[in-house]
């Protein structure tokens, strides 16, 4: 809706009506989605996990409608190529450069039979780009390590072996065990003098 009042707007195309509405408009939708995806990468479940396969390609195809909106391209270019009859900033020149350049350079003056075939690689990377990241969080939790032997530990502090003793014990295993999460994996890598478990 916002970007329909945009290109409906009857006014000659300005920095102002065009390139600036731009910047505002999706703003609920930006908010929503940056929200969603870190809690996705960052502490996703199989719900979570399942919408988002639900939403990506619908986030794509709105973003192919908005690269291949011809009526906004045409106020973008026009804006562009008038740029000298506004007194705009440095800030704005820069904004509207980019703006042009991420159109033009996304698809905008491809022929309508290249922005369809690009619609549909955005839409399966999408779908692909998605499913690799549910594979390597998949496996990165599923990743464990678990010594028993305390002289290979050499170099860890108490606290990296604290830790590793209570991921352990909650397994039901012998010794120490250590993830891919971030304070297990990185306590090692820093400190570990032994080598293969480091490269393990």
């Amino acid at each position: 809706n916002e970007i329909d009042a945009i290109t409906k707007n009857p006014a000659t195309p300005t920095f102002e009506n065009t390139i600036a509405a731009m910047e505002r408009s999706g703003e609920m939708l930006s908010r929503a989605t940056s929200v969603f995806y870190n809690l996705n990468s960052a502490e996703t479940s199989p719900a979570m996990q399942a919408l988002a396969q639900e939403i990506s390609p619908l986030l794509s195809q709105y973003s192919s409608d908005m690269l291949f909106n011809k009526a906004l391209f045409d106020r973008i270019d026009y804006v562009y190529q008038n740029q000298d009859k506004e007194n705009l900033t440095a800030e704005q020149k820069k904004v509207l450069r980019d703006t042009w350049k991420g159109y033009a350079e996304g698809g905008a003056k491809l022929s309508a039979e290249d922005q369809e075939k690009l619609r549909e690689v955005s839409m399966r990377l999408s779908q692909l780009s998605l499913q690799f990241q549910a594979n390597v969080l998949k496996e990165t939790n599923a990743f464990r390590l678990n010594i028993t032997d305390e002289t290979q530990l050499a170099g860890l502090p108490k606290s990296a072996m604290d830790a590793a003793r209570e991921e352990a014990e909650a397994a039901g295993e012998e010794g120490w065990t250590f993830t891919l999460k971030a304070p297990s994996y990185s306590a090692v890598m820093k400190y570990a003098q032994n080598r293969d478990i480091r490269k393990k």
